[in-house]
């Protein structure tokens, strides 16, 4: 099973600036999360990893 985390994080996609928004069952809902909630602007990006269920890596 796939999911996808929302973040937000600065124009440079840095790993430290990352905000997690949440966990989603669709990339679709999880880019409607984002456009609900604003957090597309001049000074930051909207990042969605895809992660699987039950498998151990790092994120």
């Amino acid at each position: 099973m796939k999911l996808f985390i929302l973040y937000q994080t600065d124009n440079w996609k840095s790993k430290a600036s990352r905000v997690c928004f949440g966990v989603f069952g669709t990339r679709a809902k999880a880019i409607d999360g984002a456009k609900w909630q604003e957090l597309y602007n001049h000074n930051s990006e909207v990042v969605v990893l895809e992660v699987t269920l039950n498998l151990f890596e790092e994120v």
